[in-house]
């Protein structure tokens, strides 16, 4: 599978399956996105490569250890390694192919947007689902 940012100077590929989704509704993903939720999911750093544009990825990182990478030139969200460096997080948005994966859950619906109303049947949490390191190191 296959990934890029808007003006395509990032791309990446995945090997192997593409797992579920999940949403994160907390106020900082807000922030990052300009959404209601950010969607993404976590594979092993051994199926991520970069195929182009990491030279042109540029990083943020607030106070509290939440990062967000992004695209020097259109400003896209891109793919970071999650904090223990073992996986990788990556914006579900970036696909350039089709995936069967659908999202499974909602995070940190506790905090999410009060005109935010998460439809359909995908399980919610009220903070970070249990076992699952969603957030970008």
């Amino acid at each position: 599978m296959k990934g890029s940012c808007f003006c395509g100077g990032v791309s990446f590929e995945i090997r192997g399956e593409i797992p579920d989704l999940y949403q994160c509704h907390c106020s900082l993903c807000r922030k990052v996105t300009g959404a209601a939720a950010n969607a993404a999911f976590v594979v092993p750093a051994s199926d991520f490569a970069w195929r182009s544009g990491e030279d042109i990825v540029r990083t943020f990182v607030r106070d509290s250890g939440y990062r967000v990478d992004f695209c020097s030139v259109c400003g896209s969200n891109v793919p970071n390694p999650t904090r223990t460096g073992e996986s990788v997080w990556v914006p579900a948005g970036l696909l350039d192919e089709p995936t069967t994966s659908r999202v499974v859950r909602h995070n940190f619906v506790g905090s999410k947007a009060e005109w935010d109303e998460i439809g359909g049947s995908a399980v919610q949490h009220v903070g970070a689902a249990p076992a699952v390191d969603p957030m970008p190191s």
